[in-house]
């Protein structure tokens, strides 16, 4: 029973990651190149960057005490998590999708209207195939 439900912690551990990462390299480096455009050197932008990141970890420290101190809250806050991924995701890309630097792209609008939407249905069928097939994703380490 042990065994199992490290394996189910596993693999909703690895899933989740999954999500944050394809969520946040993206945001990230947009973070950086509007940190730029707004005129910062890039050590500098580097260091606000940083100094937001780091701020993860005072929402881990809080995520870490409410599950710890609080009973059947998970579903709760896995759902409001996901809910401010998508909101922050559909504010900071969506208007940027429709309305960035499209001067430079006018002679390939379709192909960059194109690419922008092969890289949300990729992103949407990873997460899809990861909800489909968690309970069978089986990571055999050894030392568990």
């Amino acid at each position: 029973m042990w065994k199992e439900n490290v394996f189910a912690n596993i693999t909703g551990g690895i899933s989740t990651s999954v999500a944050v990462f394809c969520h946040e390299l993206p945001h990230e480096l947009g973070d950086f190149a509007v940190l730029l455009k707004a005129g910062m050197s890039v050590k500098q932008a580097i260091v606000y960057n940083l100094l937001s990141a780091l701020m993860a970890y005072v929402g881990m420290a809080i995520g870490t005490a409410v599950g710890q101190y609080t009973h059947n809250v998970t579903s709760w806050i896995f759902a409001v998590t996901a809910g401010m991924f998508l909101y922050v995701a559909l504010v900071d890309m969506l208007p940027e999708m429709l309305h960035g630097d499209s001067e430079e792209h006018k002679r390939c609008q379709l192909g960059h209207f194109l690419l922008q939407n092969l890289g949300l249905l990729t992103g949407f069928l990873i997460m899809l195939l990861i909800a489909i097939f968690e309970d069978q994703i089986v990571f055999d380490f050894g030392f568990l």
